[in-house]
Formats: structure tokens, C-alpha cells, sequence
């Protein structure tokens, strides 16, 4: 079976760090793509331990920084984006990736509609519950919110933890 190709935009794999579950992603996916402009803005991160366990990631080599061959869609998606998550749904395209991870509305909808496959944080979450490797999601949303100050509406945690059995 060959592995599974997954871009990611920054919110996943900061928000995750900060709470101490970088390591759900690496078991989940095996490695991560990211374009520079996602490398960027992780670089800048300035949460110490979170900033630390990236680039403990990046020295490991699970999660790859990779150059866009073509910065044209990006810089059209940049038009209602911002410049990670256009580029991470660029490099998605360009490399026919099997799952993109992303947060933001507008980002999973333009992913959507390009013909790609969406999760995002929370969706990590479902799986690492089903997975056993959580006990429970209620308290990474709890992390989420409070450490990382990760927004989640009422609505879409509560459809979150119904579909955890929470």
C-alpha cells in the first residue's frame, strides 16, 4: 500500500503542538507536506514548546516543507485567503494529495470545491479517539480552547463530540 499524501496548513500543526499532540498527526499520516508559506508562518510561532516540537518534526523529517512548481493558484486563492492556506491548497492540487488539513471555513470550502479531501484538528481528534489513542475528545477541544484559544462554535462541537459518543 503507498502512503498517503497530506498537505497541511498551519492551524493543525500549530494548535496541535501547543497542546501537546503533534505526535497525532506523524502516527495518523505518516509524513506531512507544507508549502513555505505554511513553513513561514510556523517559524514564527511563538508558543516555546509548541515552536519546539515543529521543529523537532521538521529535524525528523515527518513534516516536509516542499517548493510550489507554480505560485499562480496560490496567488488567486490569495485574493480571499490568506497566504498558507492558499498555498497549502495549491501544493494539495498540484500534488494530487489525498487529504488536505484545514481549519478555517473559507479554506475548507475553497478545498472543497477544488475536488479535495478536507479534515481539519477536529477530525484528527475523532480519528485518535477511534484509534485509541485518546481517551477522549472533549478534553483536547477543553486544550484547544483554553491553550491554544482555538475557536469552535456550540454547533460544531456538539455534532464533534455526538459523533466522539461524548
Amino acid at each position: 500500500m503507498s502512503p498517503i499524501l497530506v498537505v497541511s496548513n498551519t492551524s493543525p500543526i500549530c494548535n496541535l503542538a501547543i497542546i501537546g499532540r503533534l505526535n497525532l498527526l506523524q502516527t495518523q499520516f505518516g509524513q506531512i507536506r507544507i508549502p513555505q508559506a505554511v513553513k513561514s508562518e510556523l517559524d514564527r510561532l511563538s508558543h516555546a514548546d509548541a515552536s519546539k516540537g515543529i521543529q523537532q518534526a521538521f529535524r525528523e523529517g515527518w513534516i516536509k516543507p516542499h517548493a510550489l512548481r507554480d505560485e499562480r493558484v496560490a496567488r488567486l486563492l490569495e485574493a480571499t485567503l490568506d497566504p498558507g492556506e492558499a498555498a497549502a491548497i495549491a501544493l494539495a492540487l498540484e500534488m494530487s494529495a489525498d487529504w488536505i488539513l484545514l481549519d478555517e471555513r473559507d479554506g475548507r470550502t475553497a478545498a472543497e470545491r477544488a475536488g479535495l479531501r478536507v479534515t481539519g484538528l477536529l477530525g484528527v481528534l475523532l480519528r485518535a479517539k477511534k484509534d485509541g489513542q485518546i481517551q477522549a475528545v472533549k478534553p483536547e477541544v477543553e486544550a484547544l480552547r483554553t491553550r491554544a484559544r482555538f475557536f469552535v462554535s456550540p454547533q460544531v462541537e456538539r455534532k464533534i463530540l455526538d459523533l466522539a459518543g461524548e
